[in-house]
């Protein structure tokens, strides 16, 4: 199963989990960050990089987040967000 950025990382976007992805699965959004389904290997490895504890297993998010399921599929996916390989600053510090 894939993994999903989630509702932490709207108005951070931190980009440590960018660079430690081994499949380039990140997409950049104006606010966030999305991970495309089909691109990633679930390797785990941007887990523990995100300061604001946002990246879950698909079938780990939490009920309250859900929607960023297909929220990532679909911003991912479409072509609107760019692919992001680089660490980039962050909009604000984690809470």
């Amino acid at each position: 199963m894939p993994h999903v950025v989630c509702q932490p990382c709207d108005g951070c976007r931190y980009t440590d989990c960018v660079v430690v992805c081994p499949v380039e699965c990140f997409y950049e959004g104006e606010t966030m960050l999305y991970i495309h389904p089909d691109e990633c290997i679930d390797c785990e490895a941007c887990v523990p990089e995100c300061p604001v504890e946002a990246i879950f297993e698909e079938s780990n998010v939490p009920e309250e987040w859900t929607s960023f399921v297909e929220v990532n599929r679909d911003k991912a996916a479409s072509g609107a967000c760019p692919n992001i390989t680089d660490k980039k600053d962050p909009l604000a510090p984690p809470k």
